[in-house]
């Protein structure tokens, strides 16, 4: 028996990053249940095909079940609620309304948040519109790379099998040496939330300092701005002397300098030069098994590019609001803008 045998784990959305991770949880022995938008509800009627970079080999999620009312959640003992939406879709007027109905279902029962949302200081906002005490919610992120077949044909980087992808809803590959990470500000859920994906057998979930997953939640979106400029140009690539690479890297070191950053980020910009940065994504490029700037190219080129730069907007205002300059940041925006299509 799996040791996530019983546990009752509501996904809300069933995106990329909501199926891998029902997926891996329903391995670990979980129930799961999605919440999503009735629009969705035919294509979840029918089993979702996986394919795996990895192994080569096409998975087959079925056996879930799924609402479409947030109002559905009151009465239901969840042990878990992941919030997969991206910050853009959480933060507009539906997202907002459907923050206030979790709160509204999930006050005072033992259910805990897994926020999965990728955001800059997204927590205070949070916890204030759901109205909810901050022991019942943590930060999580996906670390796997994953993408709809249906919206992007990635050119074929080694030995994958496009047969069986052309076969798939979803590509993905678990290379990073964890697939999930969460932050320790509430211990317990940490740790439990950890211990159930760990028992899945296929992945893993780190539990990391808070200020440590802020840092690394964040800081590096300056790189996938500029990589856009520099038109998704494969990462070996990349040039630490180029002007554009010198400008980002400033920028991430700004956003790392940040109060909010405390002490982990304060050394984390020490850390941080031209070179390493470089190293880092070369190396991630070298281990992956897809094609990493076309993926890139259609996930913070297109699919969440508008919350990659309210993030970096966001950055920006805290920066404004600590008295920093925040000079290479705010250049770097106003190149993305320039470029970017009007919306």
């Amino acid at each position: 028996m799996a040791q996530g045998q019983g546990s009752h784990v509501l996904v809300v959305g069933a995106g990329s990053m909501g199926l891998i991770t029902g997926y891996i949880l329903q391995l670990a022995g979980a129930k799961i249940t999605f919440l999503i938008r009735p629009h969705r509800a035919e294509s979840l009627d029918r089993p979702q095909k996986l394919y795996s970079y990895d192994d080569n080999q096409l998975k087959t999620f079925t056996g879930y079940d799924y609402i479409t009312n947030p109002s559905d959640i009151s009465g239901t003992d969840y042990d878990f609620i992941i919030i997969t939406l991206d910050g853009a879709a959480l933060k507009n007027e539906v997202g907002e309304t459907l923050v206030k109905s979790l709160g509204k279902a999930v006050r005072g029962t033992r259910a805990k948040i897994i926020l999965g949302t990728v955001f800059f200081n997204l927590m205070p906002w949070f916890l204030k519109t759901a109205n909810l005490e901050s022991e019942q919610v943590i930060s999580g992120q996906l670390w796997i790379h994953i993408y709809p077949t249906s919206a992007v044909t990635l050119p074929v980087h080694g030995s994958e099998d496009v047969k069986l992808i052309a076969q798939a809803d979803q590509a993905y590959t678990d290379c990073l040496g964890q697939g999930f990470s969460v932050e320790n500000s509430s211990p317990a859920i940490a740790t439990a939330f950890a211990d159930l994906w760990n028992s899945s057998g296929v992945s893993k979930c780190g539990v990391v300092p808070k200020e440590e997953s802020a840092v690394n939640m964040t800081s590096f979106f300056p790189i996938l701005a500029v990589w856009g400029l520099l038109d998704w140009r494969n990462a070996q690539k990349f040039d630490a002397t180029d002007p554009l690479w010198i400008l980002a890297v400033k920028a991430v070191k700004e956003i790392q300098g940040l109060g909010l950053h405390g002490a982990v980020g304060q050394q984390a910009a020490a850390a941080t030069t031209e070179a390493s940065l470089v190293q880092v994504f070369a190396g991630m490029d070298k281990v992956m098994p897809l094609n990493l700037e076309e993926f890139n190219r259609y996930h913070h080129g297109g699919k969440v590019n508008t919350q990659d730069r309210a993030l970096l907007h966001a950055c920006i205002e805290q920066g404004d609001a600590e008295g920093k300059s925040m000079t290479a940041l705010k250049d770097l925006v106003r190149r993305i803008e320039a470029q970017a299509p009007r919306e």
